[in-house]
């Protein structure tokens, strides 16, 4: 990935997450607290702003410093989940990653937000769209098929019982609605898939 590249893939999801903001407020509202879309926003409004500096570092380098602007700007508890994603993923990546190093270093940033979170897939989190495009990359699916799974991950979301964060303190309520975390993961790999093929 050349700076043209990962300048592209801040931009375009800075911009996707800004646009999707009010969808992912509704969906908060439904099961949380109803401050996540304005969060996410606030955060990637905060590293677009920054994309050029980003743009210039080496992609490990960059990717941790975005981690670490979005634990400092998204607050609530999207922000050192998202943060750690992107820290993590900083930490693993090479500077030009091929597809198995880019895999094996997106798994260990799953792992670590597992962690940081305390919770694993099928508890209705971000996780349950983070782990099936683990596998997705990891088979060597196209962009386009990731960008399936991730979209089929977030909405098999509605039928699930929370069993973490504040939408398990709903129960069998929190059934039936999407998780906003996974719907913005699904947004975010949209994004990334789209200007990868693109250019």
């Amino acid at each position: 990935m050349d700076k043209v590249d990962l300048r592209a893939l801040i931009i375009a999801t800075a911009d996707t997450i800004v646009a999707h903001a009010e969808e992912l407020t509704a969906l908060d509202q439904a099961i949380g607290d109803g401050d996540h879309g304005l969060n996410m926003k606030r955060g990637f409004e905060a590293v677009r702003t920054e994309a050029d500096a980003f743009a210039a570092k080496p992609l490990p380098e960059a990717l941790k410093a975005i981690g670490t602007k979005l634990v400092m700007t998204v607050g609530g508890a999207s922000g050192p989940l998202f943060g750690t994603l992107f820290m993590a993923l900083g930490k693993e990546i090479s500077a030009e990653p091929d597809r198995a190093n880019l895999a094996a270093a997106f798994g260990k940033a799953i792992e670590a937000v597992a962690a940081r979170g305390k919770s694993q897939a099928g508890q209705k989190t971000m996780l349950d769209v983070l782990q099936p495009v683990h596998e997705a990359l990891f088979q060597g699916k196209t962009a386009a098929e990731i960008t399936d799974v991730a979209g089929r991950a977030a909405d098999a979301t509605v039928p699930m019982k929370a069993l973490r964060g504040r939408a398990s303190f709903l129960g069998d309520r929190s059934i039936g609605h999407m998780d906003p975390g996974a719907r913005s993961v699904a947004l975010l790999m949209r994004a990334v898939a789209e200007t990868i093929e693109g250019h």
